[in-house]
C-alpha cells in the first residue's frame, strides 16, 4: 500500500492483481497438494516394505523401518512443507483482496460525500 491518497482505479487495479493471483495460486496449490499426496504414498509403501523386511525382534520393527526410511520420509516432509506454504499464501492473498475491498468501500463512500 501506499502513504498517498487511493483513487478508484488504483484501487480496481490492485483488486484485480489479487484476483489474479489467487487464480494462479490455486493451480500452485494444487500441484503441491498432489506432489505431497505423491511422497506420501512413497514413503507409505516404502516404510510397509522396509517393516516387513527387518529381520529381527518384532518390537524393533519399527525402529528399523523408521531408520531405513528416513531419507523417503524427508522428500515427503519437504514436500509437505510446500503444500502448506501454498495454502498460506492463498490464504494471505485472499486476505489482502478483503482489505483492498474494504478500502474501495472506504474510497466509494468518501468520493459519494463528495458530491
Amino acid at each position: 500500500m501506499t502513504d498517498n491518497p487511493l483513487n478508484p482505479v488504483q484501487i480496481e487495479q490492485a483488486i484485480r492483481a489479487c484476483a489474479d493471483r489467487i487464480h494462479k495460486g490455486v493451480t500452485i496449490v494444487t500441484n503441491a497438494e498432489a506432489e505431497f499426496r505423491r511422497t506420501d504414498r512413497d514413503y507409505d509403501t516404502a516404510y510397509a516394505k522396509a517393516y516387513m523386511a527387518y529381520e529381527g525382534p518384532a518390537h524393533e520393527k519399527r525402529y528399523g523401518a523408521d531408520l531405513k526410511t528416513m531419507q523417503v520420509r524427508e522428500v515427503r516432509d519437504v514436500a509437505e512443507l510446500a503444500f502448506k506454504h501454498a495454502e498460506r499464501t492463498a490464504r494471505a492473498v485472499e486476505a489482502e483482496l478483503r482489505a483492498w475491498q474494504s478500502v474501495g468501500a472506504s474510497v466509494r463512500t468518501m468520493y459519494g460525500a463528495q458530491q
